[in-house]
């Protein structure tokens, strides 16, 4: 982990993980202090990291004992993330973490919405779900945006196979079945 932020960073990779530290706490707080810019350290998918590996994210906000707030950790996952970081292991991290947010699925009214500005992304401005296939999608997903554009394209792919102008619950059926 600390050989990946400080190839991020733009300074040499340290072999031993004491001299990576170092180098990395020297060089934020030289962007904190001289250059007068406050470093963001966005982790995704951080429900995967190891619990040194979140211990040694800890260390690296562990400036002054919290006096000073020099590395902004920002730290993205799944639901699963909140759990592990609730462990008494993860208590210190825990403690330093200043805001939360839990990101919950489309609701129902939400989803055709966003169907159609996905699809407008890629150039289509017709309505190429029916509702019952946008239903369909907002049972089998919750309105999670993941598992809507994975079920989402392969309900496309099945209508196109079919040679339909518009995805059906059917399709949908279809692409669930794929998934």
């Amino acid at each position: 982990m600390y050989k990946a932020v400080s190839w991020q960073l733009g300074i040499a990779v340290e072999r031993n993980r004491a001299a990576a530290y170092r180098a990395i706490h020297s060089e934020i707080s030289r962007l904190t202090l001289e250059a007068k810019i406050n470093p963001v350290l966005v982790v995704d998918e951080a429900h995967h990291l190891r619990n040194e590996v979140l211990e040694d994210l800890r260390l690296l906000t562990n400036y002054a004992m919290d006096a000073e707030r020099r590395l902004c950790l920002l730290l993205v996952g799944l639901t699963e993330l909140r759990r592990r970081l609730r462990m008494a292991v993860h208590e210190s991290l825990t403690q330093r973490i200043v805001v939360r947010y839990h990101l919950s699925g489309l609701s129902r009214e939400e989803t055709p919405a966003y169907l159609a500005h996905r699809l407008q992304l890629a150039g289509c401005t017709l309505p190429i779900f029916e509702p019952a296939a946008v239903e369909a999608l907002f049972q089998a997903t919750q309105g999670l945006p993941r598992k809507l554009n994975s079920a989402a394209h392969y309900a496309l792919s099945a209508a196109a196979l079919a040679k339909a102008k518009q995805v059906t619950a059917e399709h949908v059926q279809a692409a669930l079945e794929e998934l």
